[in-house]
This record gives C-alpha cells, structure tokens and sequence, in this order.
C-alpha cells in the first residue's frame, strides 16, 4: 500500500462516522447517509493528490458532502422517499431523551433541503456563516436568512410536540 493510500485509509477510519452522522442529518436516511458518504470518499480520493492543504481537509470534505447531497437533490433522488412518520433507523446518539431526539429528527426531515442544509453546517457542524456560505456556494446574507427560515420552520414543528409530550 503506497503512502497515500494508507494517509487516505487513514482520514478515512478518522472521519467517515462524523461524516457519515452529518450526512443522515442532511437526508434523514442512514442508508443514503452511507452512500453519501461513499460518493465523497471516493471523490476525495480521486483529489487526493491535488488536496495541498491536509489542514483544512475536513472543510473540503464537508463540502464536498454537501454538494453531493445538494447534487442528487437537483437529480430527484430524493423527491421519490417519503417521510413517514414511524422512523425506519435508530437515532443517532447524542444527549437528550430519545423522545426529544425522535421529534428533533421527525421535524428536521421536514425543513426544506436547502434550510435544513444550512442548519445541520451551522448548528451541528458548528461552522461559521462564511464557512457555510463556502460549503453551499452562496452569499453569507442567504445563510443568514436560510439559517432564520429553517430555524423558524423548525420551531413550528418541534414546539408543539414539546408542548404535548409525544411524539406525533
């Protein structure tokens, strides 16, 4: 295996689980999560050679995440699914009750792409507005207002579940 092969197998082992937890928050599918995941990898590894900046390779690679996924929105792939309303996976792990992480992910599914895009960079990736602009390929003012829209329309749909104690 020559050097870059084992440095990509490297960043590979690193990264794909935080990748591949971003990825379902962007699709709401663990199984197109995964192959999410697969088409970055392996679009990475076709640049590898080119990526002259290892520091900044998780930003390269979110964004090239991000535009895959935007991509295949463009494609259609994902006006065929259906959102229902018992989840097919487990939720991913993290802090909170299940219950609040059911509803969380129920009402993320159902912000539009572009929204929910801009929050999972924003809130779960903890990037910057002009990081975020970057991944998206758009201005800082329309991460601004897409940031405020989905947390709005996101609101609307957790808030009142909330306030009933179940999940709808």
């Amino acid at each position: 295996m020559s050097d870059r092969d084992t440095a990509f197998a490297e960043y590979f082992a690193a990264r794909s689980e935080a990748m591949r937890g971003t990825a379902y928050l962007l699709c709401g599918d663990w199984h197109r999560a995964e192959d999410l995941v697969q088409a970055t990898f392996t679009k990475l590894y076709l640049a590898w050679r080119r990526v002259a900046r290892h520091d900044a390779l998780d930003a390269y690679t979110r964004q090239t995440l991000v535009r895959t996924f935007v991509s295949e929105l463009r494609r259609g792939w994902f006006r065929k699914e259906r959102v229902s309303q018992v989840p097919q996976d487990a939720p991913a792990p993290g802090h909170g009750s299940t219950e609040d992480r059911v509803v969380l992910l129920a009402a993320l599914a159902k912000v539009p792409p572009r929204q929910r895009a801009v929050l999972v960079l924003r809130y779960w990736e903890d990037l910057s507005v002009q990081e975020t602009a970057k991944a998206l390929n758009c201005s800082e003012g329309t991460v601004k207002s897409q940031a405020a829209r989905g947390l709005q329309t996101l609101r609307g749909l957790v808030t009142p579940q909330m306030h009933e104690g179940r999940v709808r």
